[in-house]
């Protein structure tokens, strides 16, 4: 396993973990009736934390490409981000007019 792969996988794991526990916590609290606006608040960031998760794999990924002077991978990695984030921001200003 590369180097790039190592890197990924502990991201992708920490990511999907961490958002579990943060979904976890916030359905248990909501079916417990304990704290809700905390419950909500622990369900919107594992939500958030999940896809935000494949965006993070790819900042991984241009830094493991820059590192290994791969210019060519680097440069359409940052492309693949810049697309990301793109949709991400739009995605925000088109649901503001709804």
């Amino acid at each position: 396993m590369t180097r790039l792969e190592r890197s990924i996988a502990v991201v992708l794991r920490g990511g999907v973990m961490a958002s579990t526990l943060c979904l976890a916590c916030g359905v248990v609290l909501t079916l417990a009736a304990v704290a809700p606006d905390f419950a909500e608040s622990l369900m919107h960031a594992g939500i958030l934390i999940l896809l935000s998760t494949p965006v993070a794999r790819v900042a991984i990924s241009i830094v493991e490409y820059a590192t290994a002077r791969d210019w060519r991978f680097a440069a359409l990695t940052a492309i693949v981000l810049v697309e990301l984030m793109a949709s991400a921001v739009a995605a925000l200003v088109f649901n503001q007019r709804l």
